[in-house]
Order: C-alpha cells, then sequence, then structure tokens
C-alpha cells in the first residue's frame, strides 16, 4: 500500500515537472514574438508622424507622381514637355515634405545647424546637375545653374520669406550677425568671380592658360574661407549666432531619426527628378516660349531650389525668419565659395577640358547686384512685408529682361564641334551659340545671349 502510495505521490509530480518543461520552448517562444510585436509597434510609432502627415497634406497626394515620372521616362523618354509638366508635379511634394523634416531637424539643434543642413541637402541637387552637365563639357550650362542659382536664392527665396512672413507678423526680427556673415561671405565670393572677367576683359594678353591658373588658386581661396567661416559660426562665436526667440509654439516635431531619414531619402529623390527636369526642360521651352536665357537662369533655378524655398518660406509664416534668411544666404554662400570652386577643380579630372570662372559680364552684374541688394536689406536685423517686395522687385527686373531678351539669329553664326571652354566663351562674347540648334557639344544654351 505504501508503495503504491509512493507511486501515486509520483507521478503527478512527474506529469508536472514534464508539463513545465514542456511549457519552457513555448514561454521563450512567446517573449520573443512579444519583442518582436514591440519593435513593430515602436517602428510604426516612429513612422506615423509621417504618414499621418502624408493623410492630412493634400499637397504630399502629389506624390504619386514621382514612380509616375519615372515610369514615363522610361516608356516615352522623347515626350519633353510631359516630362518637364511630371517633374515639376513631383517635385512640388517632395519639396514640402523635405520642408517639414527640416523643421523637425532645426527644433533639435537650433536654427544655424537647420539651416546649414537644409542649404547643404538642397545644393546636393545643383551639385548633381552640374557635375553631370561638367562631365559632358557644358561649361556653359554648369556656370549658368551656378549663376542662377545665387541670384534666385538671395533674391528671390529672401524676398518672398520676408513678404509671406510680414504679411502674418506685423514685424519680424533675425539675428544680424548670421546674415552679416554671410553676406560678406557671397560678397567675397563675388569679387573672386569677377575678377578672372574683368582682368580678361581689360587685358587682352592674358590667355586661357592665365585664367585657369588663376581660377584654380581663386578656388583653393574661396574653399579656405568657406571652411572657416563654418569654424567661426558653428565653433569659436556660435554664440554670436543664436536665433531670435520669436518662433510660434506649433505641432510637435517628428523625432530626429525620421526627419535625417526623410531628409536624406527625399534629397536623392530631388535629385533623381532634377536630372529629368534639367534633360526636358530646353526642349519643353520651346513648347511654352520661353527663351534658353530665361530657362536657364530662372526656371531651372526655381525648380532647383523648390525644396530649399518650401522650408525658408514655411519657416518664415512661423515666424523663424533665421531659419528663412540661414537657408536663403546659405545656400547661395555655399554654391558661390564651395560648390562652384570644387566644380573648377574636378573640372581637371572628369571635364573634358579645365574649367575657369570666368563669367560672362552680365551674369557678373546681376550676383553682384543680388550680393548688395542682401546686404543692404539684411543689416538691420528686422523685416517687413515691403521689404520682401523691394528685394522680389529686383528679382523680376532680372527675369522680365531675360524672358524679354530677343534670341540672336541663326545666321550670326554657330560654333565649331570641337572648342575649348576658352573658346566657347569667346563664342559667347562675339553673340554665337544662341539657338536651341546649335551644334558645339560644350554650349549650354542658358544665358547664351545674355553677354
Amino acid at each position: 500500500m505504501a508503495q503504491a502510495a509512493s507511486e501515486v505521490r509520483v507521478g503527478p509530480t512527474t506529469d508536472i515537472r514534464n508539463a513545465t518543461s514542456e511549457q519552457e520552448p513555448s514561454l521563450d517562444r512567446s517573449s520573443s514574438g512579444r519583442a518582436n510585436e514591440m519593435r513593430i509597434v515602436r517602428s510604426g510609432a516612429t513612422m506615423n508622424p509621417l504618414l499621418k502627415e502624408i493623410r492630412h497634406n493634400p499637397l504630399l497626394w502629389l506624390l504619386g507622381f514621382v514612380p509616375v515620372l519615372f515610369a514615363a521616362q522610361k516608356l516615352k523618354p522623347e515626350a519633353h514637355t510631359l516630362l518637364f509638366v511630371l517633374s515639376v508635379l513631383a517635385i512640388v511634394p517632395l519639396a514640402a515634405l523635405l520642408s517639414h523634416a527640416t523643421e523637425s531637424v532645426a527644433a533639435k539643434t537650433g536654427d544655424t545647424v537647420g539651416g546649414l543642413l537644409n542649404a547643404t541637402l538642397g545644393n546636393l541637387t545643383e551639385l548633381v546637375i552640374a557635375l553631370t552637365a561638367l562631365h559632358a563639357g557644358q561649361y556653359t550650362l554648369v556656370k549658368a545653374s551656378i549663376a542662377g542659382a545665387i541670384v534666385t536664392n538671395t533674391l528671390f527665396m529672401l524676398g518672398a520669406s520676408f513678404l509671406l512672413g510680414g504679411l502674418k507678423h506685423h514685424a519680424q526680427e533675425y539675428n544680424r550677425a548670421s546674415a552679416r556673415l554671410q553676406a560678406g561671405l557671397l560678397f567675397l565670393a563675388t569679387v573672386a568671380i569677377l575678377i578672372p572677367s574683368a582682368v580678361t576683359e581689360a587685358d587682352s594678353v592674358a590667355g586661357s592658360a592665365f585664367t585657369e591658373t588663376l581660377s584654380v588658386g581663386l578656388s583653393v581661396l574661396l574653399i579656405a574661407a568657406y571652411g572657416l567661416g563654418l569654424l567661426f559660426s558653428l565653433k569659436t562665436h556660435r554664440e554670436l549666432f543664436g536665433s531670435a526667440e520669436h518662433a510660434e509654439g506649433g505641432e510637435a516635431p517628428w523625432p530626429l531619426g525620421l526627419a535625417l531619414a526623410t531628409l536624406a531619402g527625399v534629397t536623392v529623390l530631388v535629385a533623381l527628378v532634377s536630372e529629368v527636369f534639367v534633360e526636358s526642360v530646353q526642349q519643353a521651352a520651346v513648347a511654352f516660349g520661353m527663351t534658353p536665357a530665361f530657362v536657364g537662369f530662372i526656371v531651372v533655378a526655381l525648380v532647383g531650389g523648390a525644396a530649399e524655398m518650401a522650408s525658408a518660406f514655411s519657416a518664415a509664416r512661423k515666424n523663424r525668419l533665421d531659419l528663412s534668411v540661414g537657408i536663403a544666404l546659405g545656400s547661395a554662400s555655399q554654391i558661390a565659395l564651395f560648390v562652384a570652386p570644387v566644380l573648377v577643380l574636378l573640372s581637371y579630372v572628369i571635364g573634358p577640358t579645365p574649367m575657369s570662372l570666368q563669367f560672362w559680364p552680365g551674369a557678373v552684374v546681376m550676383m553682384l547686384v543680388a550680393t548688395m541688394t542682401a546686404s543692404l536689406v539684411t543689416n538691420g536685423g528686422s523685416s517687413a512685408w515691403f521689404v520682401g517686395v523691394l528685394v522680389l522687385m529686383v528679382y523680376l527686373i532680372f527675369a522680365m529682361t531675360l524672358y524679354l531678351l530677343p534670341p540672336r539669329s541663326h545666321s550670326e553664326g554657330t560654333a565649331p564641334k570641337k572648342t575649348t571652354e576658352r573658346s566657347a566663351q569667346r563664342g559667347y562674347d562675339g553673340g554665337k551659340f544662341t539657338s536651341l540648334d546649335a551644334t558645339a557639344p560644350e554650349r549650354s544654351l542658358c544665358c547664351a545671349n545674355f553677354s
């Protein structure tokens, strides 16, 4: 009986142990499953702000045109007008998305760093376009995109930011030390661009070898000045460049990781869409009746800077004018002091011939006037809507001049198919390379009449 009882007692204990040992793997699997579920939930929570923004912002619904554009490029690469329209429709929502991500990064890092980051990412588009043209030897297209971007950012983006912010707020203030620094750097770059053109025009003995050597030296100086400017504003004297605390309290910013990932992804898409735009815009310009000078200096610059403009305009409406001024002038100075010199140096590596910093006289005059205008209006550290109107008027004077500028006749001659950058420039100065049907591979049709 005792043995039976012992067997009875042992039986349930053994069953319980066996059951426990059988449940341990299932418990491990369930805990692992819960961990995976938690990771999915956290990932979904991170993506929620982006998905919510897309659902509630009708402008972002135009993101559907991005895959449509790429499909149309593969299926109908010769439909330039269609590709032009689709690229404009695709770049608008990308610009809005980049704007929101930039504001979220600026909320975490400050307007100075946020503006620098936006300007850098936005200028990647111009850099990709310029590198493509540089490799093809289209040096005047490179110079037109540089000059157009500087003038557009300095006048249109800055003026429109003052206007849009001033219409909502009676008066706005911003850190004038930061604006003065950017305007000073931009003036330095304009002087460096002016010197090769002025010396070559004044002294006929100065040949292409002199201009190219001078351009290399000036490029190194400009890059060094840009680096020292970053060190000054972000390190040694960063206390001078704090934002004016007048920003509105708005919706909560995105998580920093989501904002940075969105910035990177959207920047790549903007570069790809902009490349399609540039390839189709010259042919589409004929259909819309726009002159090559107007296309190169105005249209390409406006579309290429759409992402930065969306960020600057949105910040101005939210009374964050430091961010707007930082994006506008920071982008222009970065193009003038970093992008342009880097392209000159890279032309020795990837270009068919070396490129110089010699621009045609009309472009130099416009860049100089734009720089002086920016220095004048940002000297006080405050703005109202009428200041924006004045700046925009200067830009509209340039745009109207380029739009009404008549093209040269075909009988004035075309360029030879093999030419150097120096001989191409002489051709422009002589009134050549003005037609969309010109045959020189190095030429750009943008601003060809602008000399």
